[in-house]
């Protein structure tokens, strides 16, 4: 098997790849089912309030063509008149558009939740950038856009054309029916033609909002270099962080060395470990470790130790147990005390022989 390309995009997009994208305005998001939401909208308040507005409309006609045929019209009562229709025009109006505005905003905050971003809106190079503008032209979101176009336009045209086929008999009844008849009647097979080829797109929506949400995880992907970069960003670079570790452990270390000179006695196994131990019996109830390490760490601490002329004890399962057991800047366990307290006494009777 031929080793993957770095360039690939194989890997899953991260949390902070779908967040940058969706601040920058790139979501998952059909205009499909904006366009179903809004026309089922239009059709239900139409289906609701038509003979409320057909009704208004119908009295303001008749007030509004009997005050043009008064002879006593003038500028003031023509200015009157205008600001009725545009009354009449805001009230009749208000209630289909403001539903569909609501419904609008609702379809947009079902598929993508409640996101506000200008970014979308900040000019782009590439958008004025012929060569770029020629490959999205051509690439392979504009062929499913346009074979979606066309399998839209068919759907529409089939349902219309189905529904009316089915109307043509009693169309031409019409010929001697009155212009109320004639106009109720073309309401209600628009109305009907208009709510099948929205039922119909239902299913186009449907199926387009699962293509996007295809396409938006499909460009969100990320190579391996890329979530390799990202973890960089978000935990620091291993070898900065390694480094910093490396210079944290010096100094504590450098801090340690710089306890030894004030420890009691220095216990060791006698090579690869020591232990330097300080008891204070105003300051601790216990012998406190300040210091501890193996091999060339163990080795500078007996050094020190020999400096400073600080007593430095042999016991190799002392020194083992408390090394495994015991951390610096901790007292010992009460398990250690009574061998501790012979090591003690031995480094007090040592200070003594020498005093004397």
């Amino acid at each position: 098997m031929a080793e993957e390309s770095n360039d690939e995009k194989t890997e899953a997009p991260s949390e902070k790849k779908r967040q940058d994208a969706r601040e920058r305005g790139t979501v998952a998001k059909s205009t499909e089912i904006n366009s179903v939401i809004v026309l089922l909208t239009a059709l239900f308040l139409m289906k609701i309030l038509g003979p409320w507005i057909i009704k208004e409309l119908s009295s303001s006609m008749i007030e509004f063509m009997r005050t043009i045929s008064d002879t006593g019209m003038d500028y003031s009562r023509l200015m009157v008149l205008l600001r009725k229709a545009l009354v009449l025009m805001a009230k009749v109006a208000a209630p289909i558009t403001g539903g569909i505005l609501i419904m609008g905003i609702v379809a947009n905050v079902v598929q993508v939740g409640f996101l506000f971003t200008l970014k979308p809106l900040m000019p782009k190079l590439e958008k004025i950038n012929p060569v770029s503008g020629f490959t999205r032209l051509f690439s392979m979101r504009s062929i499913v856009e346009t074979i979606k176009n066309i399998i839209k336009l068919s759907i529409i045209i089939t349902v219309a054309y189905i529904t009316l086929k089915k109307e043509f008999g009693t169309m031409l009844t019409l010929s001697d029916a009155s212009v109320l008849s004639i106009w109720t009647y073309a309401l209600a097979a628009s109305y009907k033609v208009i709510l099948r080829i929205a039922l119909a797109m239902i299913i186009i929506a449907v199926l387009d909002y699962a293509y996007q949400r295809f396409e938006h995880e499909k460009q969100l992907k990320m190579t391996h270099q890329e979530v390799k970069e990202e973890r960089k960003q978000l935990e620091g670079d291993p070898q900065v962080k390694s480094r910093i570790r490396s210079l944290q452990r010096e100094m504590a270390r450098r801090r340690m060395m710089e306890q030894v000179p004030k420890a009691t006695v220095v216990v060791t196994n006698p090579t690869h470990l020591a232990i330097a131990l300080r008891y204070e019996p105003k300051e601790n109830d216990a012998p406190v470790v300040v210091a501890k390490g193996k091999d060339l760490i163990a080795q500078r601490i007996k050094k020190l130790a020999k400096e400073n002329n600080i007593p430095v004890v042999e016991d190799k399962p002392l020194a083992r147990s408390m090394y495994n057991k015991v951390e610096v800047g901790f007292p010992i366990p009460v398990e250690f005390f009574t061998a501790v307290a012979e090591v003690m006494a031995y480094v007090y009777r040592l200070k003594n022989r020498n005093a004397a």
